[in-house]
Order: structure tokens, then C-alpha cells, then sequence
């Protein structure tokens, strides 16, 4: 993914690039916005399905490009903000732990119950 995010990057900076010596700044930007929005819909079947790739191509784009000419996206602001909400989630979220006090292991559990029988007198009566 990182070869392919990294071509796609170089493609599109050399577009930019001829975009910019012909002039229009802002122009040349919507442009590339617009043609890179034209291979994303021409890949698509059915549903709008984006790459990660696509998603920071455009998230890029839109930091050059001046807010009345944020029409020429097919996505809102507010999805470019989701977009980066979701990533900042996935990064500092740390989904493999679980909240509360760890599980005791069977081991544990049948040491405990074996002490208990061993000491009667041991503990609490609940054991």
C-alpha cells in the first residue's frame, strides 16, 4: 500500500506541477481535484468506495484549494473532518485492552479452591 500511496502521490504532484506552469493557482488544483474524482467514480460499480490513499490525496487537495472552490469536492467538509477524526481514533485508541480488571486464570482459581480445602480455618467462609 505504501508503493501504491507513494506512486499515486508522485502522479499527482507531477500533474500539479504541469498544472502550475500553464497558471491559476487555484484553478489548477480544482482541476487536479476534479481528475482525481473522475478515476475514483470510473473504478466504482455500485457504491462510492474509497482508498485510503484516495481519502489523503483528497485530504491534501483541500488544504490548497480556497474554501469557495470546495464545490468541485463530491464530499463535504464535515467528511473530510470525519475522515481525519476516524484516524486520529484508530491511532490512539488502544483496542486490544479491555476496561476492568483482567480475568483470573483457571490456574489460580483451582490453587485458590485447593488452599481453601487444605485450611479451613483460612480466609473468608465464602470461599
Amino acid at each position: 500500500m505504501i508503493l501504491s500511496f507513494g506512486y499515486l502521490i508522485l502522479r499527482q504532484a507531477l500533474r500539479l506541477v504541469i498544472l502550475l506552469a500553464r497558471g491559476g493557482h487555484a484553478n489548477a488544483v480544482e482541476v487536479l481535484v476534479l481528475r482525481h474524482q473522475v478515476v475514483v467514480l470510473r473504478r466504482q460499480v455500485r457504491r462510492l468506495d474509497l482508498e485510503p490513499a484516495d481519502r489523503a490525496v483528497l485530504a491534501g487537495l483541500s488544504r490548497l484549494l480556497p474554501l469557495a472552490r470546495w464545490s468541485a469536492f463530491f464530499v463535504t467538509p464535515a467528511t473530510l473532518l470525519r475522515w481525519h477524526r476516524s484516524l486520529i481514533a484508530r491511532r490512539w485508541t488502544y483496542s486490544g485492552r479491555r476496561p476492568g480488571r483482567p480475568p483470573v486464570t483457571a490456574e489460580v482459581r483451582q490453587l485458590v479452591l485447593r488452599m481453601a480445602q487444605d485450611n479451613p480455618t483460612w480466609g473468608c467462609r465464602r470461599i
